[in-house]
């Protein structure tokens, strides 16, 4: 997404753990970027994010990770630490951002959720729960904008499988195709730009939407397991 938005013109703030990687990521931008190597699972780093960067036209809320396994079985802290990475920092600079916007009345928000967020998930049900707080969260908000008739635009990106490091720190491998995360950031920012409001790449992954709104929630629950159990390395 950062070279992508570089490459239409955009100076970046850049925002993650490793520093060294923020630095190689930066070299290669076409455009004037800042980083600021920070662990936003730390409520108050947020708070710090937002005051030393408050003035921006589009925030993109990406921060996020997956655990696998049994909620019986699965380890406690870490499942906080996924709670407070994927709810509670969203949230944080959700709200934040979302209010200095709204007082120039213009900007863009892209909350990264998942098509997980759509429906049940044995085996990863912490992960999925989380991107069911990010999909209602934001259509919530969404609608309290369009009441105002705020110029504030908000897009939920939620996407199948994709190529990253995600399904190494899940500790899954993906049973189905994934696509490439240069071409699920382009379409997730062209779609940004052009305001739509959820935004699902592939059209696999959109036939699976419609599959959730026909399907009982229990019949998806067991699809969803039959599917999470093919992942487990």
């Amino acid at each position: 997404m950062a070279r992508y938005l570089s490459n239409l013109g955009y100076e970046l703030v850049l925002v993650a753990r490793n520093e060294e990687r923020l630095k190689l990521l930066s070299n290669e931008l076409k455009t004037k970027s800042k980083i600021i190597p920070m662990d936003l699972k730390q409520k108050e780093n947020c708070y710090e994010l937002f005051k030393q960067e408050n003035n921006i036209d589009v925030l993109i809320n990406n921060a996020g990770f997956g655990i696998f396994g049994r909620f019986d079985n699965t380890d406690i802290e870490k499942e906080l630490e996924l709670i407070n990475t994927n709810i509670v920092a969203m949230h944080i600079l959700f709200k934040l951002y979302l209010q200095e916007m709204t007082k120039k009345d213009s900007g863009k928000i892209l909350n990264v959720a998942s098509i997980a967020g759509f429906m049940p998930g044995p085996l990863m049900a912490t992960y999925y729960a989380s991107k069911a707080y990010v999909v209602r969260l934001t259509q919530s908000v969404q609608e309290e904008l369009r009441k105002q008739k705020s110029n504030v635009k908000l897009s939920v990106l939620c996407p199948g499988p994709v190529n990253t490091n995600f399904n190494n720190v899940a500790n899954v491998k993906f049973g189905t195709k994934a696509l490439s995360s240069e071409y699920v950031a382009k379409y997730a920012i062209d779609k940004l730009l052009s305001e739509k409001q959820v935004i699902i790449p592939g059209i696999k992954i959109k036939l699976a939407k419609q599959l959730t709104r026909i399907a009982s929630d229990k019949l998806v629950g067991k699809v969803a397991y039959h599917i999470q159990k093919r992942k487990e390395q």
